[in-house]
């Protein structure tokens, strides 16, 4: 193996603020705790990683690899996930906060979002087909020529969706959620 390969490593509680993640291919390892907020992580690549309690915000992602890449409790504010290698983009997010983020344009299908903060994200012209926003907040998230066919909104809130403007069928709402499909006609909603 080449030496900039680096597997089933643990990193707990390392700030990559202070000095930069080695550029290298990271295969099963895990990132705990770790303080990634604006540094440079472009071209690194992860293949089947997990991130747990991180700080991201700000990261550069110019090229990064993220290949069935778990993040769990992280901190993720302002990220351009655009800029990413999209060759193989796979990952899940639980209980992160992606705020102010970016996903445009990308084809990241059954991805899973759970117990997320995703306010102000940029959705438009996504392919999010059969994705999950299980109790995800998505306060002025934006979709816009968004493919949300078979995705799962039943337990997502906030979110403002013109189903002329996107492809949701055979997406799943809650019926508490209708009003966010209702947005753009500035109707009033009573229960």
């Amino acid at each position: 193996m080449p030496e900039n390969y680096i597997a089933e490593q643990r990193f707990n509680k390392e700030d990559f603020t202070l000095r930069s993640l080695s550029k290298a291919e990271y295969e099963n390892c895990k990132f705990i705790g770790c303080n990634f907020s604006s540094s440079d992580l472009s071209g690194v690549k992860f293949l089947d990683c997990e991130f747990i309690s991180c700080n991201l915000s700000l990261a550069d992602l110019t090229k990064t690899t993220f290949n069935e890449v778990s993040f769990n409790d992280c901190k993720m504010l302002g990220l351009r996930f655009e800029s990413c290698n999209d060759f193989g983009l796979a990952f899940h997010f639980d209980n992160c906060k992606i705020n102010h983020s970016s996903f445009y344009k990308l084809k990241i299908k059954k991805t899973n979002f759970r117990n997320s903060q995703l306010h102000e994200v940029d959705f438009s012209e996504c392919d999010l087909s059969n994705s999950i926003f299980d109790n995800c907040d998505l306060l002025s998230a934006t979709f816009d020529k968004t493919i949300l066919e078979k995705a799962d909104f039943k337990t997502a809130y906030n979110y403002s969706i013109d189903p002329d403007n996107n492809r949701i069928k055979k997406a799943k709402f809650s019926q508490s959620g209708l009003a966010g499909l209702l947005t753009k006609y500035d109707i009033l909603i009573s229960q």
